[in-house]
């Protein structure tokens, strides 16, 4: 549902909900099935198809999301870890970003619009904030 906010990855080891990484580089989020899934540092990656399950495999590097999935523009205008809705993505220059997209202050705030009023300097801010976010609890 457009409201349910992921951990990027939750208790269970389950990566962004279920969400076939893969899939978001043709322009669609799409639910990966559970029987096929493939591990990357300790956590578990459902795929739509066996296709794009290989395609992870030889290189999961190029399919993760950025901020370890982590909303991209709470990582830039925030310095903060936000849970993501795995259908609001974006990609820029072959690499895939996540938002949070849900309720906020009893009405909806989607931060891609956020996002897209400011990218050049929000990406800047991101990738100069993650390294020192990354380890923070």
């Amino acid at each position: 549902s457009l409201h349910a906010q992921t951990s990027p990855i939750d208790e269970n080891g389950l990566a962004l909900g279920g969400y076939d990484v893969v899939s978001y580089f043709s322009g669609k989020a799409k639910k990966g099935d559970a029987k096929i899934n493939a591990t990357f540092n300790n956590a578990n990656y459902l795929f739509s198809s066996t296709a794009n399950r290989d395609a992870f495999k030889k290189n999961p590097t190029k399919y993760l999301p950025q901020y370890d999935g982590y909303c991209a523009w709470a990582v830039g205008a925030k310095n903060a870890k936000f849970p993501v809705n795995p259908e609001t993505f974006k990609i820029i220059d072959n690499k895939l970003y996540l938002f949070y997209n849900g309720p906020f202050n009893g009405g909806n705030f989607n931060t891609l619009v956020e996002w897209n009023t400011d990218e050049a300097n929000l990406l800047k801010t991101a990738n100069a904030n993650w390294p020192t976010l990354k380890n923070a609890k």
